[in-house]
Order: C-alpha cells, then structure tokens, then sequence
C-alpha cells in the first residue's frame, strides 16, 4: 500500500505541476481563449488538490481531510458555475 500511495502522490505532484505552468504560460492566442485556458488550468489544481487531501486522509486515517476536500470540491464548483454564467451574459 505504501508504494501505491508514493506512486500516486508523485503522479498527482507531476499533474499540478504542468497544471500551475499551463496556468502561469502566456500564449498567443485571442484573451478569451487564453483567459478559458487558465480556468479550466485553475479548475484542474483545485481537483488535485482534492485528490492530495483525499489521499493524504487515506494515508492518515485522519477525517478531518476529508471534510476539507468536500469544502473545497463545494467551492470549485460554484467558482467554475460562476465563471461559465459569467460567460454566457458576456462583459
């Protein structure tokens, strides 16, 4: 079980990684693609940052993880449903 969860957390660091670089990389596409590129970039973190906690809460038999990944599950959800409403009614 040990070299699972190493294996997993190593694959979840490596995903966030290339994640934060797609959402700090400049572009030469039009700002609103580049602008739904860094969402959907912002969006994919808050997921596994998820999945380090659920993980970590698996690891530690800790609960209070868990909570904090529902939280967070919660509050990524409303921020993309905000975004993609602010999208549809425009400026």
């Amino acid at each position: 079980m040990s070299f699972v969860n190493f294996a997993a957390f190593f694959l979840l660091t490596i995903a966030f990684l290339l994640a934060f670089l797609r959402l700090i990389k400049r572009s030469n596409q039009p700002h609103r693609i580049s602008t739904l590129d860094r969402v959907v970039a912002l969006d994919l973190m808050a997921t596994l940052s998820i999945g380090f906690m659920t993980l970590y809460a698996v690891e530690t038999q800790k609960t209070v993880f868990m909570d904090a990944a529902v939280i967070l599950a919660l509050i990524a959800f409303l921020g993309t449903v905000a975004f993609a409403r602010y999208l549809e009614k425009g400026n």
